[in-house]
């Protein structure tokens, strides 16, 4: 047999009984939760569905229960009984306002370890405080707290109408299990190995058996495991982090496959956690085989198109850009996708990227820029990795997106003094300065004595020995793009504002060790823009220059509309 999954009124879990086991915790809400129930519930405003004699409905979060074996309408509650019972406290108020002979019949409700709790509801008093036990007090102060809420209300207020809306337009997610152990299941949605997801009750819609009634048994065993097949194997293609990190920014999901239904979702509602699955109800009302089978089909080429765009190395490189720099989101591209041929796609993406760096002029761009610094920085590291005939290497998204990254000074700067480890900066730097020259050999010796603790004697080697090594960088070109790169932060960090060798010797080592180091970056420090014989330890004017025209090659295409 398999679980049942549906939409409920309040108003119709008054036909059954339901039964809290000892596993469960008692009541515990807070004045707190149960105000905000009646907030929401208050601030919701029905309206009449499109096409339909149906109004909008509030949804309550999930309520899970198994069939007891006394009768065919007593429940054990699996989970949800905290929601379970402030409904009850408020059915239980509303109905004090009628004789008893005309007051609604709710549903009942006991507790395992409070035998006499059905009593204890049935004589609840909004003047009274029940402190017997925890359970007790608790019940009894949420209920005093309705009284409280609705007493508080304006001359305005219809009490009447917030009923109605209560009992016939607020839904709970009925999910009832025919197959599993109750402890087992409860064990696990509070583990939190299978919360109830928009996906997981999804699922359930996809494989219900009543979306199959022409089908024979064996027919319908086959359906269901082909779309719990295809199910399986879209949602581990999107457990791929390369494939996840490409569509979705910085976003993570235990149940990625939610994200392509997050996208069908025509009904989208913040405030709402399970808005998807209450789009996708409503989708299979009245549901027939058909319905399921072009839904399936939808989800199916979403994926599909996913897989494509992720396959064809130009797409991957130019759509990820684009959404990690937001500048199109991946439901709007998939639409404009539908009506443009492969040849029109790709235009299409190329004029996105030129509109994105609208307005950047490489000769201003530099450090106080950080933002537009980083999406030109990456966009050059982008395109020359495309721009090399025999790399077929993609871009990591998923580091890039998972990690902290950082727009970087290739040579150092003298506005950052080291406060800390003084000694290891001066050690580390001294190795490299050219004793070729007296200047250079006066420099060492100096470093060799300097007292760190005397701040005027650091403070003026410190940039003494800056200065040496952008002897051959003019000063007025440390803070342009030209003397910037990327570089993730914990490289960064791990040598903070050290002289160019240094760095370059640092990220040669993490390159060597698997770190990834940007194309760019690498070449930077690799010394690529230097002609032959390089000058190792130094960031040179040459060298500035010829990365500044390999930038400005490289990102011409989509920087020419600034011109």
């Amino acid at each position: 047999m398999e679980n049942r999954l549906e939409l409920k009124t309040i108003s119709e879990l008054n036909q059954f009984s339901f039964f809290v086991p000892s596993y469960q915790r008692g009541y515990k809400w807070t004045k707190k939760e149960v105000n905000d129930l009646l907030n929401d519930i208050n601030e919701f405003k029905p309206r009449v569905i499109d096409n339909s004699d149906e109004k909008t409905w509030y949804c309550l979060q999930p309520i899970v229960v198994k069939k007891r074996n006394t009768n065919q309408s007593s429940f054990e509650v699996i989970d949800g009984q905290q929601r379970l019972t402030t409904i009850f406290l408020i059915l239980h108020y509303l109905n004090q306002d009628f004789v008893e002979s005309r007051r609604e019949k709710l549903f009942h409700l006991d507790y395992q370890t409070r035998m006499e709790t059905s009593k204890f509801l049935g004589e609840l008093d909004e003047d009274k405080l029940n402190d017997d036990n925890s359970d007790f007090f608790h019940i009894s102060q949420a209920y005093q707290t309705i009284s409280k809420w609705f007493e508080e209300r304006r001359v305005n207020f219809d009490k009447q109408e917030f009923g109605s809306k209560f009992k016939y337009n607020s839904k709970v997610i009925w999910y009832e299990s025919k197959t599993e152990n109750p402890i087992s299941i409860f064990t696990r949605i509070n583990i939190g190995k299978i919360p109830l997801t928009n996906s997981e009750l999804i699922k359930a819609l996809f494989l219900n058996s009543s979306n199959f009634i022409r089908s024979n048994k064996e027919q319908l065993r086959l359906k269901q495991l082909e779309i719990a097949t295809e199910w399986d194997n879209i949602e581990h293609g999107l457990q791929d982090d390369r494939l996840w990190y490409f569509l979705t920014g910085n976003k993570s999901q235990t149940n990625r496959i939610e994200f392509i239904f997050n996208l069908m979702n025509e009904e989208k509602d913040e405030n709402d956690p399970y808005a998807t699955f209450r789009f996708f109800s409503k989708l299979f009302k009245n549901s027939s085989q058909e319905t399921i089978e072009v839904n399936w089909k939808t989800i199916k080429g979403y994926y599909q198109r996913f897989s494509e765009w992720f396959a064809k190395r130009q797409w991957y490189h130019k759509i990820g850009f684009l959404v990690t720099v937001d500048a199109i989101t991946i439901d709007k591209l998939y639409e404009e996708s539908n009506s443009l041929s492969k040849i029109e796609f790709g235009d299409f993406l190329d004029d996105l990227i030129s509109e994105c760096m609208k307005g950047i002029v490489l000769e201003n761009l530099g450090y106080p820029d950080k933002k537009e610094v980083r999406k030109t920085l990456l966009l050059y590291n982008i395109l020359t990795m495309l721009n090399s005939p025999k790399d077929n290497s993609y871009f990591p998204f998923n580091l890039f997106k998972t990690e902290s990254w950082d727009i970087e000074h290739i040579t150092s700067i003298k506005d950052t003094i080291p406060d800390k480890n003084r000694n290891h900066w001066i050690d580390d730097a001294k190795v490299f300065i050219d004793i070729s020259q007296k200047e250079g050999k006066q420099l060492y010796a100096r470093s060799e004595k300097c007292n760190i603790n005397n701040e005027d004697e650091f403070k003026e080697l410190f940039q003494d020995i800056v200065s040496h090594f952008n002897s051959e960088l003019g000063d007025d070109a440390i803070n342009d793009i030209s003397n910037l790169t990327l570089l993730d932060s914990e490289t960064n960090r791990g040598y903070k504002n050290a002289v160019f060798p240094l760095k370059r010797k640092t990220i040669i080592n993490r390159d060597k060790s698997g770190v990834f180091i940007p194309i760019c970056t690498k070449n930077v420090f690799l010394k690529y823009f230097s002609e032959y014989p390089p000058k190792i330890s130094f960031w040179t004017e040459e060298d500035r220059e010829n990365y500044e025209a390999d930038l400005f090659s490289v990102l011409d295409k989509y920087l020419m509309s600034n011109d």
